[in-house]
């Protein structure tokens, strides 16, 4: 940003011109201030929104600071400025980066081509290039000798007579949304993958359009691997997982707007997990109190890859390959659960590449907003904190009622109550944290002997005792009735919750029934 335009804050507050010496400095915005501070002019609030820019295109206070010529403390103070003129905390951390918030990224176009045009303006240039470069285009027209193969690797940008933003832009524009798939993929891949400063996240439409030209089968592989890195790499936005997800959702086969299901409890797990699925309990659990249950997920691939299988067999829990077979298994069990492969199979085999990458993509995020069966609340764990408020805001985008997201060791939502956990919560429309209070552990007790997958069964027909795995599946049932309930706070929910695990069967002692689709077990 020229100095003409940004200004450099000098010790004694003022701003330097840039202009020969002797020259009186110019007044800072705010009389008796070292920085400036938000005010009523018109050029005040322009220096916000110039600030904001800076935030936005260099993801850093440190950077924006540099690239304003001020100080870190403030461009700080400027950006509180921004939030408290938008009411919004516009950036939330992540790690060492801050990530813009869904206000910020609906700013993010506007601001910046605000700070373009002035860019343009100080620098004198005022024409419009449009005629000249369509008639150099014109006139240096022919068709290549050698056509340059697929996979070609060919520099992006000259070092002489590079493009800037504007006519690369212009050059995007040109390729209409009725364009062929991959030249449409081709442009969204643009958009997220230029250098900083010049780079943006997708809309909400456009990221929908981009995945479902990839779960279509329409993109050429090469484009499949760079937009998911590209995305993740630069870290997702609420909108473009809002968007994925709806093309994800209008892609499988049986799925509709209809409330089917009461709880949608997406269950995602790495391969390398030890851990038993003990929040396929609290399911049951749930389910014993009324409610009807969509659990679906997958665990990996290799040997360990059918675990969430087997364990739903193992209590005789439906497992249904498709949204008919669930909705016809819902009738009565009320609760079941959906291997990604069945009812989503594109989505499984995107979310397979991990090996190639050796790192997650933004799959990993989707698949948690895919309620199949069109539940009105949902449960979701959340192993980064960046994404627990990410994953929150992409749900109300998604018109979800209710919702609550926790931090969880495995990406499920799965509640250790030995320790406080801030639960992120979104009824009708509102979004707000509650923190749940910490048990203290009890001993745990030998297996005598047991697999882990006996121990754990045996846990829910009260052939084993543990009172610390009951604990758990307490806790995770608790959470999920706090979400499906207009109203009671978490302590009310677990004593509700300790209530059904003690009489979950009635008195009667523990019988699973195999269920097969087609007829009443």
């Amino acid at each position: 940003m020229p100095d003409s335009m940004t200004g450099r804050a000098d010790r004694s507050g003022g701003v330097e011109t840039g202009g020969a010496s002797g020259r009186e400095p110019v007044p800072p915005y705010c009389e008796d201030a070292r920085e400036p501070r938000p005010e009523s002019s018109r050029l005040g609030q322009l220096r916000l929104l110039i600030a904001l820019d800076a935030v936005l295109v260099e993801g850093s206070v440190g950077k924006a600071a540099d690239r304003m010529g001020l100080s870190i403390a403030a461009m700080s103070r400027l950006l509180g400025q921004v939030r408290e003129l938008y009411g919004d905390p516009l950036f939330v951390r992540a790690g060492r980066r801050l990530v813009p918030t869904p206000r910020a990224e609906a700013l993010r176009q506007r601001v910046r081509a605000l700070a373009a045009e002035a860019d343009a303006l100080l620098a004198g240039d005022v024409e419009n290039a449009d005629a000249a470069d369509a008639e150099a285009i014109k006139s240096w027209s022919r068709r290549s000798i050698v056509e340059a193969p697929p996979l070609a690797m060919r520099p992006a940008f000259l070092f002489d007579d590079q493009p800037s933003p504007e006519e690369l832009a212009r050059s995007l524009a040109r390729i209409a949304d009725e364009a062929n798939p991959c030249a449409r993929l081709a442009k969204y891949l643009a958009v997220i993958g230029r250098k900083a400063g010049n780079s943006r996240p997708l809309s909400m439409s456009e990221a929908e359009d981009a995945f479902g030209i990839i779960l279509d089968g329409a993109a050429d592989p090469m484009q499949v691997s760079a937009f998911l890195r590209l995305i993740y790499y630069r870290g997702e936005t609420a909108p473009e997982l809002a968007g994925m997800a709806l093309a994800a959702r209008s892609r499988i086969e049986g799925a509709s707007s209809a409330t089917n299901a009461d709880l949608d409890w997406p269950a995602y797990l790495s391969p390398k997990s030890l851990r038993a699925p003990w929040f396929l309990l609290a399911a049951c659990l749930v389910a014993k109190a009324g409610h009807r249950v969509a659990v679906h997920g997958a665990n990996g691939a290799g040997s360990n890859g059918g675990k969430l299988e087997l364990a739903a067999e193992a209590l005789g829990v439906p497992v249904c390959l498709s949204v008919g077979d669930a909705l016809a298994a819902l009738k009565d069990r009320r609760v079941v659960f959906l291997p990604l492969a069945g009812f989503a199979p594109q989505l499984s085999r995107l979310l397979g590449l991990y090996p190639l990458f050796e790192a997650r993509s933004s799959i990993n995020s989707v698949v948690h907003l895919l309620n199949p069966l069109g539940a009105r609340a949902s449960v979701l764990g959340a192993h980064q904190p960046a994404y627990r408020s990410l994953h929150r805001d992409a749900a109300k985008l998604l018109d979800c009622s209710d919702l609550s997201v926790i931090g969880s060791r495995r990406d499920v939502a799965e509640l250790i109550p030995y320790r406080p956990v801030t639960v992120h919560r979104l009824r009708n429309g509102e979004t707000f944290d509650i923190q749940t209070s910490a048990l203290r552990r009890p001993p745990t007790l030998p297996r005598d002997g047991l697999t882990s997958l006996e121990y754990w069964r045996g846990i829910w027909l009260g052939d084993v005792q543990a009172p610390w795995a009951e604990h758990v599946v307490v806790a995770t049932a608790a959470l999920a009735l706090q979400t499906l309930a207009p109203n009671g706070d978490y302590e009310f929910w677990r004593h509700k919750a300790e209530d059904l695990w003690r009489n979950r069967f009635g008195g009667r002692k523990a019988v699973i029934r195999p269920f097969s689709l087609g007829r009443n077990a």
